[in-house]
């Protein structure tokens, strides 16, 4: 698969946020801000895996089409691997 420039952009925003959670822990700021700030790390992590979820679910069916497969399967997959991806 082909990771375009959107995802990588968001994925490197996280790692300038990790690198401030802890510049943040150095500082010994108050735990309640630490935390606020990871969760925040979480989210834009899950928000990550579901869109390079659905670009690949997205160019599989397209694939799948146009060979006259069945994309049922590959919905299924792109199911169970977000919700182990949580």
């Amino acid at each position: 698969m082909t990771y375009d420039d959107d995802v990588k952009k968001r994925l490197r925003r996280i790692e300038g946020q990790i690198r401030g959670v802890l510049k943040m822990m150095e500082e010994e700021q108050h735990c309640k801000d630490v935390v606020g700030q990871i969760s925040a790390i979480r989210s834009a992590a899950d928000r990550a895996i579901a869109y390079i979820v659905a670009v690949n679910l997205e160019k599989c069916i397209l694939e799948e089409k146009e060979a006259g497969r069945d994309t049922t399967r590959l919905v299924k997959e792109a199911m169970e691997l977000l919700v182990k991806s949580r």
